[in-house]
């Protein structure tokens, strides 16, 4: 399929607006950056509640943000999410419009999780911050409101890399119950450059230049990129993890690592629910005030979130 012309038309305004050649951006670029495209989701959820917590973390206290469905009584399924941004950007703030909408398509509680991220905070940093959020989120269920036995680990680009970590290392965490995972245009493979990333290395939302210097914030120097605490793709042992609902873009860069989790996930006898969604970009679910295929695939993990947790 060709490249949606509504995407089309985002990136060729994405450069019209930017330097003709890029440099690595700054910290604070960066994050200032996804804040201003966060700006373009949009969400249809005026029966969703939201308040603002802390809960404690393994360098201390984290925000985080519940969101409830009105009338849904309790206990309801819980979704933990945890928001992109290349694991240095990003912030419950700039996910607050699409983890409102999460929650209204799912009919879960949603437990949006503040991790510290990098450069101030490098690996482990943040996937010992979402492993603790879940845990915690497991032991006070019924005090959100949330049935412990049926929750969602989620989340979007690298917010979907520490849902898919927290999943593979669920075994190892007693009384830990998922029962699904919600991985929205993952970024899985820190190790390798496959054929997408060549591909759409430019002018396809995220580019080469903003990836690598996401990494390298992120890694401390000397530490193996194919970890799978670094790249869950990596993994060798699948069995047994919980439901997988994968949704990926045509166009984006890290389709590829994406598609193939969703092959490696069905072949480990996984049950997997996988959509690569044509003609689209990195993020796309993300800008419904300009793609409609971003309602779209908000409605389709609505309906498998809920077949995942129908008891």
């Amino acid at each position: 399929m060709p490249l949606d012309p509504l995407a089309k038309r985002l990136l060729t305004m994405m450069a019209a607006a930017g330097p003709q050649a890029r440099s690595r951006p700054s910290v604070e670029a960066r994050r200032q950056s996804l804040a201003k495209l966060m700006q373009f989701a949009r969400t249809d959820a005026p029966d969703i509640s939201a308040s603002d917590g802390t809960l404690p973390g393994p360098g201390g206290d984290l925000p985080y943000r519940l969101y409830s469905p009105a009338n849904a009584g309790e206990p309801t399924p819980g979704f933990v999410f945890f928001h992109g941004g290349g694991l240095v950007a990003g912030s419950i703030a700039t996910h607050d419009r699409i983890a409102a909408a999460l929650a209204h398509a799912t009919g879960c509680r949603l437990v949006s999780v503040d991790y510290r991220l990098a450069p101030e905070y490098k690996y482990p940093a943040a996937v010992d911050d979402a492993v603790a959020a879940t845990e915690w989120v497991a032991r006070q269920a019924s005090s959100l409101g949330i049935d412990a036995e049926r929750l969602v680990i989620g989340g979007d680009s690298a917010g979907a890399t520490l849902a898919a970590i927290v999943c593979q290392q669920a075994a190892q965490i007693a009384g830990l119950s998922i029962v699904a995972q919600c991985l929205i245009c993952p970024v899985l493979d820190f190790e390798e450059t496959s054929p997408s990333r060549e591909e759409f290395a430019e002018g396809h939302l995220i580019d080469r230049v903003t990836i690598e210097a996401d990494l390298s914030d992120y890694l401390p120097d000397g530490v193996d990129a194919a970890d799978p605490r670094i790249s869950p793709l990596r993994a060798t042992r699948l069995a047994g993890l919980p439901t997988a609902i994968i949704h990926t873009a045509e166009f984006d860069p890290m389709r590829d690592e994406g598609n193939a989790y969703a092959r490696k996930l069905l072949a480990a006898g996984v049950a997997v629910e996988h959509i690569c969604h044509d003609g689209m970009v990195h993020n796309f679910h993300a800008m419904g005030a300009i793609l409609p295929q971003a309602q779209l695939v908000l409605s389709q993990i609505g309906e498998q979130v809920r077949r995942a947790v129908a008891r």
